[in-house]
């Protein structure tokens, strides 16, 4: 794929397909009972907390999916309904109902996606069988070290053990480790619209990690489906508000990717902020080239590390990268400018938060776990306007 245009989208399956990756397949054809409809599936998928946005989101991506076929769905709150009745826009599906995490029968299950809260889904994963397969779209695995997820989400670590297991699924930059995995952590939205563009030009020594400013603002959805007061309608609108001040969550989880391609230690300056908008994100970063490199350095190096993947697209030269061109998609664009103060460079990321920075990825990360293609399944374009 050029560093100018999206990836081509393939509607005929017979050509995306490998065949050879297909007969190599160890999972067996069994038949996925939804509700009335019976249907021919290669992976049996269940999704736990299914009555929350990104819950809704990977439904909505797996009504294409060629190979997964959703066996169970987990909402405590909700147990007992219809998932048409908590989102009517996935009535079309024929989906089983929900029900208790605590009566799921997990034998007929290969794969979870875990969507549940932070704080509850250690206790949840280290109880479920060996046997699955696990994404968890929570923060509770993401950080490697234990004593730092006690102190920026106060509470211990409840499953140290299994933390040690757990793959970081930064899909373009851990590909191979999620594929071999058993349990990976998908990352945080604003971290993936932060580590895409900055980790390669960290591993390049392209720009300085001193002083890396990144100022980002997400739609209201990266709050939670639970009612708060400061997400009241009233509250957001005509309006914007920075929060977690120096303290927001995924300020550890940017800083240990990117000590990670630096090998030393970095800090970042990182400020969020919430905008008037269902969903969308972008991150502004601000950043010091290093000794003698120019801002058509990075935009090479940027062409060089994303021009064979099909979801980072490095947009042409000039061209501003803009929320409304990844609505509803898995796409995160990217593009870099010259600042004003020489030596420094500006850099514009931005994904679909829902999509890229949560259950898009956690599916390109699960068709990696059982051997599919990454894409499978998330050929959707954006909505515009």
């Amino acid at each position: 794929m050029s560093a100018t245009t999206f990836s081509p989208i393939c509607f005929d399956r017979g050509h995306c397909w490998n065949k050879d990756l297909r007969k190599q397949q160890r999972v067996v054809k069994c038949s996925i009972k939804s509700g009335h409809a019976t249907s021919q599936k290669t992976v049996r998928v269940g999704v736990l907390g299914a009555s929350g946005y990104t819950g809704a989101e990977v439904l909505r991506l797996l009504a294409n999916h060629p190979e997964f076929g959703v066996a169970l769905l987990t909402a405590d709150r909700k147990a007992g309904q219809s998932i048409s009745s908590v989102f009517p826009h996935l009535g079309p599906q024929d989906l089983p109902d929900l029900i208790a995490i605590k009566d799921a029968n997990f034998s007929d299950v290969d794969a979870v996606f875990c969507c549940l809260p932070h704080g509850t889904t250690q206790d949840i994963i280290k109880g479920l069988p060996k046997h699955l397969k696990m994404v968890d779209l929570s923060a509770d695995f993401r950080l490697r070290d234990i004593s730092e997820y006690e102190e920026w989400y106060g509470q211990p670590h409840k499953a140290p053990d299994l933390q040690k297991e757990a793959i970081y699924g930064l899909t373009e930059v851990s590909r191979e480790e999620v594929k071999s995995a058993r349990l990976v952590a998908n990352p945080g939205c604003y971290p993936t619209s932060v580590q895409l563009p900055l980790v390669p030009l960290i591993k390049a020594s392209l720009i300085q990690t001193s002083n890396i400013i990144i100022d980002a603002k997400s739609g209201v959805s990266g709050a939670g489906r639970s009612a708060k007061e400061n997400l009241l309608f009233t509250e957001v609108t005509e309006g914007m508000n920075s929060y977690g001040v120096t303290r927001h969550r995924h300020a550890p989880e940017i800083e240990q990717g990117l000590t990670d391609a630096a090998r030393s230690k970095v800090t970042v300056s990182f400020t969020p902020h919430l905008i008037p908008m269902s969903r969308g994100m972008q991150s502004t970063i601000y950043v010091e080239m290093a000794p003698g490199v120019r801002i058509e350095d990075l935009y090479e190096q940027l062409k060089l590390s994303y021009e064979d993947e099909k979801f980072v697209v490095l947009l042409e030269k000039g061209v501003i990268p803009r929320t409304h061109s990844v609505k509803g998609s898995n796409y995160c664009l990217i593009n870099v400018f010259p600042d004003r103060i020489p030596g420094r460079a500006i850099i514009i990321s931005v994904i679909d938060n829902l999509v890229k920075g949560a259950s898009g990825q956690a599916l390109q990360n699960l068709n990696l776990i059982m051997g599919f293609p990454e894409d499978l399944g998330l050929h959707y374009l954006p909505l515009f306007p």
